[in-house]
């Protein structure tokens, strides 16, 4: 999976194997090469739309099938994915396994797409679409028995305590193409084309 495939109309790849040195020049080059939108302005009493930490890539339909196998997704788990985007993991979850599915997004671009695909998929019952920052503890995961993740190393180790506290054992979270740093190692990954994808099980002493 690439670092990045689109950034406003421009496309981009980065091979996995390159990301250590590449994925931060890239980024740069994102922000330098390609103009920001310009800002909206923001009513009197209304604050502006928050910014996201990374850049919204979508995952691959294969990737996809490839977590939630990873997973072990049944019609008796609640799929979380924290920075959904599309929504397309949590929707899959539902459509091929009955799952229940939580997205979480801060991108309220983002979520509108989500819950209209939801819609469009028939699975609205089963989805639900949150606006939210991941690291509210507003927005409760507890009740997750599979976490999805597609974010930065940085993140995901940023994430870390939240996920070790507040979910219970047993609880399986499958991250694509950044692992969780020299301190949590995975407990599998798996090479998906281009793209590797890593497994953690809450409460595993690995």
């Amino acid at each position: 999976m690439p670092c990045i495939t689109r950034y406003h109309g421009v496309t981009m790849r980065i091979l996995p194997r390159a990301l250590p040195f590449a994925c931060a020049f890239v980024l740069l080059f994102a922000t330098a090469a390609v103009p920001s939108p310009p800002d909206r302005a923001v009513e009197p009493g209304q604050t502006a739309p928050p910014k996201p930490d990374v850049i919204w890539v979508p995952t691959d339909d294969h990737v996809v099938a490839a977590m939630l196998k990873m997973a072990r997704v049944t019609k008796d788990d609640v799929v979380y994915d924290l920075g959904c985007g599309d929504g397309k993991i949590v929707i899959a979850a539902a459509k091929r396994f009955g799952a229940r599915g939580v997205g979480v997004d801060i991108d309220p671009v983002r979520v509108r797409e989500a819950k209209a695909a939801a819609i469009a998929a028939g699975v609205e019952d089963k989805v639900t679409i949150l606006q939210g920052n991941i690291f509210d503890p507003a927005i409760a995961i507890g009740d997750a028995t599979v976490v999805m993740l597609y974010l930065l190393e940085s993140l995901n180790e940023k994430l870390r305590p939240r996920l070790q506290a507040e979910l219970k054992p047993g609880t399986r979270i499958v991250s694509n193409a950044f692992h969780m740093g020299s301190s949590w190692p995975p407990e599998k990954s798996e090479d998906v084309g281009t793209s590797t994808i890593y497994f953690w099980t809450i409460g595993s002493r690995r």
